[in-house]
């Protein structure tokens, strides 16, 4: 077994053996018997519940662990943490605030840690975004997708799959919130318009993402002209929308286009569940 820290861990032959397994109604139960703590720094709905039903799917038992209960970084070392949840349970899932804290919960343990979002990327997002994007233009390689607004953890680890499985993405920032690198494939751009001309498939987040209360109204400033709306919509090639949730209906999104029939969101927030319980199989089998 192995590490999912990022994206970036991955080879192509990995991703695309995880969202085969993803596809698969019945993998069996690799987790029979065995426990998967579920570390919560920050609260999250969709993660929370999509990890929680995979590994019961999987046979295993999931334990949700708050902050508090761990004081990961305050009360015991990230290290001490993940050498006590190894003494129990067969992979470490965390959703933390900082990404070292991960790293060093690898370093400490030869049980699999698994990211459930850092402040560098939301791998298991990303996966689930690529299954919904094969769900809905057939392929990966060569789909045109464009990200519109923060180019924030989400759209890093939606850069590094798309990067890995041949997508074309385009991703338009204002300055100052852009991606800090562009892999292979992937364009950045200041103009929506441009970004989405030709997409099939648009993707937004929020404008301001948790812990970032203080930058509220700077935010929402820059980010004033990066509403996806039906006008913007209308320049792509008749695209799908997606957005990881929670959305703001009204700021990066208007309430038009994410309840409208091209939104694809709720079936990717479905697959959540899908490519959690193929990243869990793909990590047993290791």
């Amino acid at each position: 077994m192995r590490d999912l820290l990022q994206i970036a861990d991955l080879t192509a032959e990995d991703m695309a053996e995880i969202l085969i397994l993803s596809e698969r109604g019945d993998l069996g139960r690799p987790l029979e018997g065995k426990g998967v703590a579920l570390v919560f720094q920050k609260p999250s709905a969709r993660t929370r519940n999509s990890m929680e039903m995979a590994v019961t799917q999987l046979g295993g038992h999931p334990v949700y662990i708050q902050k508090e209960e761990v004081g990961l970084g305050t009360r015991e070392t990230a290290e001490d943490v993940a050498r006590t949840l190894a003494c129990f349970h067969q992979i470490i899932a965390a959703r933390v605030t900082d990404h070292r804290d991960l790293v060093a919960m690898a370093a400490a343990t030869e049980t699999p840690i698994l990211n459930l979002l850092s402040d560098t990327g939301h791998p298991l997002q990303a996966l689930a975004d690529l299954l919904t994007v094969k769900q809905l233009t057939g392929r990966l390689e060569g789909a045109h997708l464009a990200y519109v607004g923060d180019a924030n953890n989400v759209c890093r680890s939606l850069a590094q799959a798309c990067a890995l499985v041949g997508a074309n993405l385009t991703v338009a920032s204002p300055d100052g919130y852009g991606l800090d690198e562009t892999p292979d494939g992937v364009r950045q751009v200041a103009d929506p318009a441009e970004a989405v001309t030709g997409a099939e498939i648009v993707y937004t987040d929020v404008w301001v993402s948790m812990g970032q209360d203080d930058e509220t109204e700077v935010r929402r400033k820059a980010f004033a002209d990066y509403c996806v709306d039906a006008d913007l919509m209308a320049k792509s090639a008749d695209a799908w929308f997606l957005h990881c949730l929670p959305a703001h209906r009204g700021e990066e999104v208007s309430a038009e286009v994410m309840d409208g029939p091209r939104s694809a969101v709720w079936r990717q927030a479905e697959n959540r569940t899908h490519t959690a319980r193929g990243a869990l199989a793909w990590m047993m089998a290791r």
